[in-house]
């Protein structure tokens, strides 16, 4: 296939280029900026100087290629999000319009932290919490299927690790440096689902060509960590003690991330793995925190 990516120079996306391309597609990789345009020619895909924000000129790249997956976002301003969250959904209303009724795959990213689990495990059944970070995208994507479109919507944890993860997982353990402890909100029972990027990148691949229309698909090889066991790992690599905190003084302690600090988001991906054929291979994220390489020195 001929695969429109945006977000191709990112985290997950500068793994999802080199995999699409292994396994012979050719990629048009959207480039906002001339740093990205360069990244993606040096790593193979042809590149669309474009933005978010230009819903009309993404909806013609999609329409002359043989599928989309979707991960740019963006997180300039995280995490007050309301304006990239509606920006998301109109990039996905436009590009599935391109696609109404060719029935060709339309990938989107979506999260786990957002779902409504009845049995604390949450599962590809599961739906978003109507008004939630990107609920709408997610639900919106969805329902391209009832309109010829291919459409699945890849959630994935909260942790997605691997060398160079910006996210959540160095967010924690700079809080950590700074407070001179490695802490936990009470118990620290919660738990945590993670995927390594590369693991990541495949999952999108197979759900660019073969998952069927209408698909929740969760990129989860961890389904839940124990948040004191990821404390303790970070108290490991950086030499500070563990520490219990009081929910009350989450916010105070951990900053934005106080949010979710204490959330209990186990999600299985038993369904996905099954519908995919997608078996995770690299570390979890205690074994990928043990590596080191999220500690220089």
């Amino acid at each position: 296939m001929r695969v429109f990516v945006t977000g191709g120079s990112g985290f997950i996306g500068s793994a999802l280029i080199p995999e699409l391309l292994g396994a012979g597609h050719q990629v048009l990789a959207l480039a906002r900026s001339d740093k990205s345009a360069e990244s993606l020619r040096v790593a193979g895909a042809e590149v669309h100087r474009g933005s978010l924000d230009d819903t009309e000129d993404l909806a013609r790249a999609a329409a002359v290629t043989d599928g989309v997956i979707h991960l740019a976002f963006n997180h300039d301003d995280f995490p007050n999000l309301t304006g990239a969250a509606e920006s998301d959904l109109r990039v996905i209303e436009a590009v599935g319009a391109a696609l109404e009724g060719s029935h060709r795959p339309f990938v989107i990213t979506s999260g786990t932290l957002m779902l409504a689990s009845v049995d604390g495990v949450a599962t590809e059944e599961d739906t978003p919490v109507p008004g939630t970070y990107r609920a709408d995208s997610d639900l919106a994507a969805l329902a391209l299927a009832g309109r010829g479109v291919r459409s699945a919507v890849v959630r994935l944890a909260p942790s997605v690790h691997g060398r160079g993860d910006q996210g959540f997982l160095p967010r924690l353990i700079d809080v950590a440096r700074e407070k001179g402890v490695a802490a936990y909100v009470g118990d620290g029972t919660n738990r945590w689902p993670a995927v390594h990027r590369l693991d990541a990148a495949r999952l999108f691949r197979l759900a660019l060509e073969s998952a069927p229309a209408g698909t929740g698909l969760h990129g989860a090889a961890d389904e839940g960590i124990p948040f004191k066991d990821i404390a303790a790992a970070i108290g490991s690599g950086l030499g500070v003690p563990l520490q219990s905190i009081p929910a009350d003084e989450a916010q105070a302690h951990f900053g934005w991330l106080g949010m979710v600090a204490a959330v209990d988001n186990a999600t299985s991906s038993e369904r996905t793995r099954k519908l995919l054929g997608w078996d995770p291979e690299q570390p979890g994220l205690i074994a990928d925190l043990e590596e080191g390489h999220y500690f220089p020195h």
